[in-house]
């Protein structure tokens, strides 16, 4: 009888993959430091779903701008030939480092809902600590006070949470804060990010 080998092979990790990206820069020419026989045209973008950081190969003749969104996923690309890969924060340039909170802000903005679910369902990661006291800035009275003003009825949006919860002034940046710092790797725990 055979056997299948998939089925005795470890799971891997799923692929997550992004179905849209924002574009943070658009280099026409390539990146500077690149000789001239390997240059192409590079775009720097942000993954609307997971927040990846990816390097992206446009179709020629394409105009692209900063903060377009771009589809990348299986199907016919009109503006991306191909994805090139994920790159980490430092292999951005300039541009687009500037443009990555008003990208991410962007993408929550977009995705409210998404984000205010967070705080509705956040648990805890162990006996001493809870997934919201991941995010910057917030500590054990935050958790309890949001924890209990979700017990009475569930946010409906990032107003109503600054409005029930009068200690956290403004939990968009709380959230745009704490995707960057797992952008920048510096938290094993990914609440947002892939």
């Amino acid at each position: 009888m055979m056997q299948n080998n998939q089925s005795n092979r470890p799971q891997d990790k799923p692929i997550v993959k992004e179905e849209q990206a924002i574009i943070l820069d658009y280099l026409e020419n390539g990146y500077p430091f690149e000789e001239a026989a390997m240059k192409q045209p590079i775009v720097q973008a942000l993954g609307t779903s997971h927040f990846s950081v990816l390097e992206l190969i446009p179709k020629r003749g394409i105009p692209l701008k900063h903060h377009q969104k771009v589809y990348i996923g299986e199907g016919k690309r009109e503006e991306i030939h191909h994805i090139k890969g994920r790159i980490p924060l430092e292999k951005l340039t300039g541009t687009a480092h500037n443009e990555l909170n008003t990208a991410i802000e962007t993408i929550i903005s977009e995705n409210e809902a998404r984000f205010v679910e967070f705080f509705n369902k956040a648990q805890p990661l162990s006996m001493r600590m809870h997934q919201l006291e991941l995010l910057p800035g917030l500590g054990k009275k935050h958790m309890w006070e949001i924890i209990e003003a979700r017990k009475a009825k569930i946010f409906d949006s990032f107003e109503d949470l600054k409005n029930r919860v009068k200690l956290i002034p403004d939990p968009k940046s709380t959230v745009v804060k704490r995707i960057l710092l797992e952008l920048e790797g510096k938290d094993k725990y990914k609440i947002f990010t892939n």
